[in-house]
């Protein structure tokens, strides 16, 4: 099964983003990962709705967008009017994550939740079968260049199982210091696609196009 390789577009060069996108879209990705920090729910700011509409007006690939924010509920009209094909939330953020599971499908968009490293598999798995997407976060969110949290991978496999035995049709995505090993590693687990930044693919010295190869024949 092909894997699902997302850049980071929060790792990309800002100075020049319509040019890492065309290259990206050139290279082959899958899908453009836009992280919306609001410096409430994260530590931090990043991506904006002046970036999102640049990436999504330069590619007909897939766009998602990371909800890192508090009361993600008043920004899907926003978002999925604006063209994202994705959007993803943090469940403990939303009084009721299933109703806004089911408004963001309304709204024609494919919803997904995203799982922080200290978010249990219990506490979300009514909502699993909702879901088209749910991401891993295997660092804490909020900043790049972190170092992989080797804890999760207990909740990657969790996941993993119960997609297989329930029959669930959730792609699962992981995101956070994901290196080429580790695309190796998640992959052999049942991993569907990998969120890529400064570990695999943004500042290596070499095209998009040939590390895209590199990971796609892992």
């Amino acid at each position: 099964m092909k894997k699902l390789l997302c850049p980071s577009m929060m790792c990309a060069d800002f100075g020049s983003l319509e040019n890492e996108v065309r290259a990206l879209e050139e290279a082959g990705v899958d899908i453009f990962h836009i992280d919306i920090m609001d410096g409430i729910y994260v530590p931090n700011f990043a991506m904006g709705l002046q970036d999102f509409e640049l990436i999504r007006g330069k590619t007909s690939k897939l766009v998602d967008v990371h909800l890192m924010i508090k009361n993600p509920g008043e920004y899907i009209d926003l978002f999925a009017d604006k063209g994202a094909n994705i959007i993803y939330f943090h469940p403990e953020t939303d009084f009721h994550p299933a109703r806004l599971i089911d408004r963001i499908r309304t709204k024609g968009v494919n919803p997904g939740i995203a799982l922080n490293p200290g978010t249990s598999v219990a506490t979300v798995e009514p909502l699993l079968e909702l879901v088209d997407y749910v991401l891993v976060m295997t660092v804490n969110p909020g900043f790049a260049g972190q170092k992989y949290l080797d804890f999760v991978n207990g909740k990657i496999e969790i996941l993993c199982e119960l997609k297989k035995k329930q029959n669930l049709q959730f792609k699962l995505m992981v995101d956070g210091a994901i290196s080429p090993e580790k695309i190796l590693e998640l992959s052999a687990v049942g991993v569907d696609g990998f969120v890529l930044g400064t570990s695999a693919l943004f500042g290596k010295g070499e095209s998009y196009k040939k590390i895209i190869e590199k990971l796609r024949a892992l």
